[in-house]
């Protein structure tokens, strides 16, 4: 595809440049072969009048040698014979042909006649005797002045042309094709049994959509296997009761051989039940790491959760925000382990502010982390970091801390916090900009990260934590 795309522009480039290169280009060389004829033009009119009043040759000569503009010897003046002389008069050089000369006087209109090495403009002008001729050598090179720089220049700016839209396909082609190897890879490793693979769902929009639709494949393929085995496990413990009832049976029938063949039949039986338990809980075991190591939506969860906790809020009266939750937000968590932490912090607005108070829950998303908020417009936490810590209730959210008998803070923020340090992350509580409590949660995209990726999340951290911990500063 990236080839594919290459070749495209590099052919439409290429048209375009010669459709538009090889017109200027002779549009350059027309120019230049009308500039030196032009000026050609402009030599012999200077040379006109002198011949409307004179046609002695000492006055011609000094006309001559005035007009060249150029190195001499390019102008000549051709006379017609009068009665006190009885012979024409040549003035200057003479490059045409006689014949080229006298058919311009004939005709009584500039001409050009090829010469070796160049060409001669022959413009007719009226003197007493006749017509007299003006003859001015144009050199090929004056023809073709400026044209060979002209022709550089177009073949240079065509060339940039070409190579800069041949650089911008292909880093178009990059955009589109990196993210259909990612969804190759992805889909190889999932064949190959790695059910934790997933795809980031960025590139343009029909690939983003395709991420999306292998992401959404993936998690059911982990949950029907999960499924799958969970029902192979239960069949195996159904086998016990059936099991129990033939080994009872077997130990009543004696020390007969057959009775002996009986018994090791239900042994067997029975070994071969429990190994099919123990390897589908082994299976089990390695499903649910997979799911965990897959991530989930955050945003998919937030607003999973929003539409269950809005049926509430709307009884109470509650205004409730949803902000960064419209695009796909991949974070390396379970799904419900998530949902049960935005439960613990959606269920603290709910219990501990008054109703009609409104909240809100937004998300952002940066390079190394993702930042949950959730935030109201309730009375607030006084004393924000002895809440994150053990021995605190909220019993009386914004009011003195007071402990609780069994160690825990009362708001279920464990939850939260062992859910961010599982990523690398943490937890903030600090006032919100709608006047109560917020509850920031930070997420690590990647924990093993190091270097100057923990230098730029640390520096998101801060400037994401200024709201927190202007709530600790006094009279905040």
């Amino acid at each position: 595809m990236r080839w594919a795309l290459v070749k495209v522009a590099l052919a439409v480039t290429t048209m375009v440049v010669v459709a538009f290169a090889v017109p200027l280009g002779l549009v350059v060389k027309e120019l230049a072969r009308d500039r030196a004829y032009g000026n050609a033009e402009r030599q012999a009119a200077t040379i006109g009048p002198v011949l409307a009043i004179t046609t002695d040759r000492t006055q011609l000569e000094r006309a001559v040698a005035s007009a060249e503009t150029g190195p001499g010897g390019r102008i000549g003046v051709h006379v017609p014979a009068n009665g006190r002389n009885g012979g024409p008069a040549e003035i200057g050089v003479r490059r045409a042909a006689p014949a080229d000369v006298a058919a311009a006087a004939k005709l009584g209109r500039a001409s050009i006649s090829p010469v070796p090495g160049g060409s001669s403009l022959l413009q007719p002008t009226a003197v007493a005797s006749g017509i007299a001729v003006v003859e001015v050598f144009v050199p090929d090179a004056a023809l073709t002045n400026g044209v060979t720089t002209s022709w550089a220049v177009l073949a240079a700016v065509g060339l940039a042309l070409v190579i800069g839209s041949v650089a911008v396909a292909d880093r178009l082609g990059t955009r589109m094709v990196r993210p259909a190897e990612r969804l190759a890879d992805a889909a190889h490793d999932l064949g190959r049994g790695k059910l934790g693979v997933r795809v980031p769902e960025d590139g343009p929009k029909e690939l983003r959509l395709a991420a999306a639709a292998f992401n959404a494949m993936a998690d059911q393929v982990v949950q029907l296997l999960a499924n799958e085995r969970e029902l192979a496990a239960d069949l195996s413990h159904r086998l016990r009761t059936p099991l129990t009832v033939l080994r009872l049976n077997a130990a009543s029938l004696g020390d007969t051989p057959d009775a002996d063949q009986t018994r090791a039949a239900v042994a067997q039986l029975e070994r071969e039940v429990d190994q099919i338990i123990r390897t589908a809980r082994e299976q089990q075991a390695h499903t649910r790491q997979a799911a965990a190591a897959a991530g989930c939506d955050a945003a998919e969860v937030i607003r999973e959760r929003m539409a269950f906790w809005s049926a509430l809020a709307e009884d109470e009266g509650r205004t409730v925000r949803i902000a960064g939750a419209d695009r796909p937000v991949r974070l390396p968590v379970a799904r419900p382990d998530l949902a049960a932490a935005l439960d613990a912090m959606l269920g603290n607005v709910f219990r501990h502010t008054p109703e009609g108070t409104a909240f809100a829950v937004d998300v952002h998303n940066a390079e190394e982390a993702v930042i949950v908020l959730v935030s109201d417009a309730g009375p607030g936490i006084a004393d924000p970091d002895a809440a994150l810590r053990r021995g605190w209730s909220g019993g009386g959210w914004g009011q003195g801390p007071a402990v609780t008998e069994g160690g825990s803070t009362g708001l279920g923020l464990d939850i939260v916090r062992r859910l961010a340090e599982s990523t690398g992350g943490d937890v903030r509580l600090g006032r919100s900009v709608l006047g109560g409590t917020e509850v920031r949660v930070w997420l690590a995209l990647d924990s093993r990260r190091e270097g100057h990726g923990e230098r730029r999340g640390h520096r998101l951290r801060r400037t994401l934590g200024r709201r927190g911990r202007r709530a600790t500063r006094p009279g905040s």
